[in-house]
């Protein structure tokens, strides 16, 4: 005589109401959401739901930090995709490829704004008007188009947060310089403001809106001025934490900070172990402020393989003056043939 067929168990929590889910994964890293995501439709909608957005932040009662890295990929088909970072369940981290989201736009200028980031310019092989304006939340993953640019800029524009409004500077062609404001509370442009005979290079997020070769100053009724110790710099990159810019310097294989106050460049302390020993072999060092700490992207080529490598740095400034760094983790987090393109955090 045959035993009887026992029931199979039934999952307790698919019975519980998506309030107390959301709660219940509101309580789990985040780390972990992409395989909560993967166990059904109902859970990969509650996590990419504003109900768990909120509920995280009631818990936690601080801001989230996000590194997003744009990639774009190399062959006939080349895209430009948007990648996040995350710790993976044995504590290393890695780039994960935030399929919610469309290809962006070639060429296009990326800038964040807290929880935003805000695409202008660049062209797409169905839209070349290079008028692009997009704008993409990260707490939720999704885009939404803006207004269209009020001028076409050739090439990529450059774009700097400042005071609620994006400037965005670029070229109506190779000799017309202008400079394009959005009011990101009204989502509206403003008439733009052209400036003759204004260098443009590498935007520099940090205080009064420093931009390379120069210096927008908000208190000053938008006058205009020259940062002379940035003008002929080398840098890649640039990242401000608490009023001192940071870069890699590739000529020298040194992590370089400047002090905008005393106005001189000096070498971060301690980070030596980090830092490549055959600077050949780095491309497209980036430096991005983390949250108070210091993340260091760059890609390695080994052996014909393209590793893409991150290391978040906790800096220290001692009391005679020196900026000393500490290795907190440093991880290969994607590997394939991609150029980084841009790195941003998001603040939710």
């Amino acid at each position: 005589m045959s035993s009887p067929t026992k029931p199979e168990p039934t999952c307790l929590i698919m019975s519980l109401p998506d309030e107390v889910v959301v709660d219940i994964i509101a309580r789990v890293s985040t780390r972990f959401h992409p395989s909560i995501s993967a166990v059904c439709r109902r859970f990969r909608s509650l996590v990419t739901s504003p109900e768990l957005y909120k509920a995280r932040r009631s818990l936690s009662g601080c801001n989230e930090h996000c590194l997003y890295v744009i990639l774009q990929s190399f062959g006939e088909n080349s895209e430009t995709r948007v990648y996040n970072l995350r710790r993976k369940p044995d504590g290393g981290h890695r780039l994960v490829l935030v399929s919610s989201l469309p290809a962006m736009p070639h060429e296009a200028s990326f800038v964040v704004d807290g929880s935003r980031i805000h695409v202008f310019g660049g062209f797409s092989l169905y839209d070349r008007s290079e008028r692009n304006a997009l704008s993409i939340d990260c707490r939720y993953h999704t885009v939404q188009p803006l207004p269209t640019m009020p001028k076409r800029m050739i090439g990529t524009p450059l774009a700097h947060v400042m005071d609620g409004k994006i400037y965005v500077f670029g070229y109506t062609n190779y000799y017309n310089k202008v400079t394009a404001v959005f009011n990101t509370l009204t989502q509206t442009w403003e008439p733009e403001m052209t400036k003759p005979r204004i260098e443009l290079r590498h935007v520099l997020n940090g205080p009064d809106g420093y931009v390379n070769s120069i210096v927008y100053d908000g208190t000053k009724e938008t006058k205009w001025e020259t940062e002379w110790m940035l003008k002929f710099n080398k840098w890649k990159s640039v990242c401000v934490i608490d009023d001192v810019f940071y870069s890699y310097d590739c000529l020298y294989n040194k992590l370089k900070a400047y002090d905008t106050k005393l106005r001189c460049w000096s070498e971060v302390k301690g980070v030596k172990t980090l830092l490549p020993t055959n600077k050949s072999l780095v491309w497209w060092p980036r430096v991005v402020n983390y949250g108070g700490s210091l993340l260091f992207l760059y890609q390695k080529r080994i052996c014909r393989i393209e590793e893409h490598w991150c290391a978040e740095i906790a800096l220290e400034r001692r009391q005679d003056g020196e900026i000393w760094g500490k290795v907190e983790w440093s991880d290969v987090v994607i590997v394939g043939d991609f150029c980084l393109i841009e790195s941003l955090v998001a603040t939710f």
